[in-house]
């Protein structure tokens, strides 16, 4: 069955070099309205260097036309996996890669989580780890990636072993050039909570102020960590790590 998966899902990554994917166990891990769902597929789409290389101050509009793009991309490539999926009778639930700035002001405000998490899934999959701005850095892209998940009821094993501590070392070249100042530079583990190492209210309010500055909307946007990580954007860095 995991072949059939494994299969189904390569076939519709195309390019291939434009994405990465793996599966996990999430047992434990998920909220009751997952019940059942207790395995995951993570998928990971590259986004442009030459796009995300001109966010040196701000997102720029063809950066937001570009992130808006793929999260469309991703929601529409998992409901062709899953649909394929279903054919052969294995149960899934998609997880669309982004939340709405409705939903993100209203349902998610007090906590500004949603009700799972790619970057879990991700680094279950033993895809990267996260970073000092809570960025999901992938081992080949970085964090120039955007994630999709898809639950299964079916029993899959990781390709990989799962990432429990961050590999980012000492440096701290997201903490400085972050404009709201969100990250105190403490390294992630799978045992430290998000707001022990990066404050998402203050990324939040800085990203609603470059939506209406730079972009002229109502949308939460920087990019400005994503641009500078080494990783990914350095394969000698990359592959030191």
């Amino acid at each position: 069955m995991i072949q059939i998966i494994d299969e189904v899902v390569r076939r519709h990554l195309i390019p291939a070099e434009e994405y990465i994917y793996g599966f996990s166990d999430l047992t434990g891990l998920l909220q009751k309205k997952f019940m059942g769902y207790n395995f995951g597929i993570s998928i990971g789409r590259k986004l442009d260097s030459g796009i995300v290389d001109k966010v040196i101050y701000g997102p720029t509009p063809e950066y937001y036309s570009h992130y808006k793009q793929i999260n469309e991309d991703l929601a529409t490539l998992t409901q062709r996996i899953s649909a394929d999926l279903n054919k052969t009778y294995i149960e899934t639930q998609n997880i669309d890669p982004t939340v709405s700035t409705t939903e993100l002001e209203v349902t998610y405000l007090k906590t500004l989580r949603t009700d799972l998490s790619h970057k879990m899934v991700a680094t279950r999959a033993g895809l990267g780890w996260i970073g000092k701005t809570d960025l999901f850095i992938s081992r080949v892209f970085g964090p120039r990636v955007r994630l999709v998940s898809i639950l299964l009821k079916t029993p899959l094993q990781s390709k990989s072993k799962p990432v429990d501590i961050s590999r980012c070392g000492s440096c701290n070249i997201c903490v400085d050039a972050c404009p709201a100042k969100a990250a105190n530079g403490k390294l992630w583990d799978i045992t430290i909570d998000r707001n022990e190492f990066f404050d998402p209210w203050k990324c939040r309010v800085q990203c609603a102020e470059f939506g209406r500055s730079a972009l002229g909307i109502d949308a939460r946007l920087c990019g400005i960590c994503v641009a500078v990580c080494p990783v990914g954007r350095n394969k000698t860095i990359l592959q030191g790590l």
